[in-house]
């Protein structure tokens, strides 16, 4: 009886099949426009006056989570267009972030990230730039 009501009023304000389809289904990952067009291989992401971090990149939406790297976390999509996105996710029991990727190029991307981890605040800004092919190893 409620998902009837539910339905009647989306479809008066507009609102069809697929957001029908999205509240009766779990939420999909979605594929990230932007990140369709980085070059996979070896990148070198370094924040401005610090010493950067060199990461073979193989699924991109792992650059979402620089400071929960490795952490099993929802996320929620935010933006998702040719040169932008950005993501809200959360980490149960270590924290959570909202973080942006702006491609410029598919050799260069810029993130911005900010949230708690451990209970602490951060706020980070990276250039990530593509320095070559991945080597096995490293």
């Amino acid at each position: 009886m409620k998902l009837r009501g539910l339905a009647r009023v989306m479809a008066a304000a507009g609102l069809t099949g697929w957001a029908v389809a999205a509240l009766a289904s779990p939420a999909q990952a979605p594929g990230f426009a932007a990140l369709k067009s980085l070059e996979k291989g070896r990148w070198q992401l370094r924040e401005a006056g610090a010493d950067g971090r060199s990461v073979c990149l193989g699924d991109p939406a792992t650059l979402f989570q620089q400071r929960h790297r490795g952490v099993q976390c929802s996320r929620l999509t935010l933006e998702n267009t040719p040169t932008t996105a950005t993501v809200s996710y959360s980490c149960p029991g270590t924290g959570h972030g909202r973080t942006m990727i702006t491609v410029e190029t598919p050799r260069l991307i810029r993130i911005e990230s900010q949230g708690m981890e451990g209970g602490a605040p951060f706020s980070l800004e990276l250039e990530g730039r593509h320095v070559g092919a991945c080597v096995a190893g490293k």
